[in-house]
């Protein structure tokens, strides 16, 4: 490899991977937006629901053969990538397949990267007929439509040109290794193709999907900021975040919690000044992404848009305008948005008279929700759409009294009556004597 060469290699990696921390850093101030929350405690359980669900794929086998085939291709795709390492090392440096000289070695680790690499492209096939040709009904939702259904099949694209040029790329070379390292149980199926080419030709193929190979990685590296395929990196923290208590327990503001123990407290001065002021929430719920707290935003961010979600959310089953997954989607396009306009106004979000409720969320669906946490447990990054819809209830009933007339009659009666029925407490036991 010419110095020239190896001037371009650095170029090129010095963008990609720039370009890449550019968006991290967006992407940390976008989540940074949400509001506080403690997700630093019971750090030995952290660890290990990340390591299950996150790196294991726990939750993914409740579906084994979908789980199978991911596993596949989330494995395959990270392990034949470390051979990033060498590639970097023979770019910037000119050599040519530094590690060679690990020999038999080095030969097994390239067969179980063609292996691998085959059966992704396999795992790949069955996810695109899946999704295109089968159309399974989670895939069809209306909130795939467009840019989401042809993201999805931009990272198949993705993933069969990068392992079909990796393949290539191992198949052109064996002209060129200095040994016989017996790794190439794969591409040596493809080399044929070759054999009418001259020595130039065959080395113009092998260098064409190298340098294809590592700027396809660095392009597909900067498409996850834009692409559901972020959660690749996301859900170790996300999982690593998830809320530990049990799916049921609701939390409370802390506002109302110390108003009811004033309430409750016969010593107390209901006349004393708060003993601190500051935590009086600006706003009871949320309405916006800024309302949220910051692991709210990491789960819009880390949605894989498998829709397991909305496919075990019994309103949605039955018809209603409710589909956890569109929530977080919903929730991510309201923040990218919020993130541009901050990003055009010089750091300062300025009022853009929008906001999640109701520009991207309608009451419709959030009242739809029976929250039974289906969506919740069904998901495999440890997501939580039901947090949002509550917080946006929450903002319904305490800053706009806008609940259901239904909803506002049990509340009602439960003022008045102590009971969600409109009869008076001395009538309560009347049934008993029909």
């Amino acid at each position: 490899m010419s110095i020239v060469s190896q001037l371009l290699f650095a170029v090129i990696l010095a963008i990609g991977i720039g370009y890449f921390a550019k968006n991290v850093k967006k992407l940390i101030r976008n989540i940074k937006l949400g509001k506080e929350v403690n997700r630093f405690d019971h750090s030995s359980e952290r660890w290990r629901n990340m390591t299950l669900i996150a790196l294991g794929q726990k939750k993914m086998f409740a579906r084994p053969i979908p789980a199978l085939l991911h596993l596949i291709v989330y494995v395959g795709f990270i392990i034949i990538n470390l051979e990033m390492l060498e590639i970097v090392i023979d770019g910037l440096f000119g050599t040519h397949r530094i590690f060679e000289f690990l020999g038999g070695f080095y030969g097994i680790l390239i067969g179980s990267f063609e292996i691998l690499a085959v059966l992704v492209l396999v795992a790949v096939f069955v996810f695109w007929t899946r999704r295109n040709v089968i159309k399974l009904a989670r895939f069809t939702k209306p909130e795939l439509k467009g840019y989401a259904s042809k993201d999805a099949n931009t990272i198949l694209y993705f993933e069969v040109v990068l392992m079909s040029l990796f393949l290539i790329m191992n198949a052109a070379d064996i002209h060129f290794q200095q040994s016989e390292l017996g790794g190439n149980v794969i591409s040596q199926f493809i080399h044929p193709l070759f054999s009418g080419f001259s020595l130039e030709g065959i080395q113009i193929v092998e260098r064409t999907a190298w340098w294809l190979h590592i700027t396809g990685i660095l392009i597909f590296l900067n498409y996850l900021y834009f692409s559901k395929h972020l959660h690749i990196i996301l859900a170790f923290p996300n999982t690593y975040f998830a809320d530990l208590n049990p799916k049921g327990q609701l939390d409370n503001l802390e506002s109302v919690t110390n108003e009811v123990k004033l309430m409750m407290d016969p010593n107390a001065d209901p006349f004393a000044a708060p003993a601190n002021p500051d935590a009086v929430p600006a706003k009871f719920g949320a309405s916006d992404v800024q309302d949220l707290n910051w692991v709210q935003l990491l789960n819009a961010y880390t949605c894989t848009e498998c829709g397991r979600c909305t496919s075990a959310c019994p309103a949605n089953l039955t018809g209603k305008k409710l589909s956890p997954r569109k929530i977080m989607m919903d929730t991510r396009d309201r923040l990218e948005e919020v993130g541009r306009n901050i990003d055009a106004n010089n750091g300062v979000f300025v009022e853009d008279g929008k906001s999640l409720l109701n520009d991207y969320i309608t009451p419709e669906e959030l009242w739809a929700c029976t929250t039974c946490n289906a969506c919740v447990e069904e998901c495999p990054v440890s997501i939580s759409p039901l947090s949002i819809i509550l917080d946006m209830r929450r903002y319904l009933v305490m800053e706009q009294s806008a609940a259901p007339m239904e909803l506002n009659n049990m509340m009602s009666n439960i003022e008045n009556n102590g009971a969600p029925w409109p009869y008076n407490q001395m009538d309560r036991l009347n049934w008993k004597n029909e």
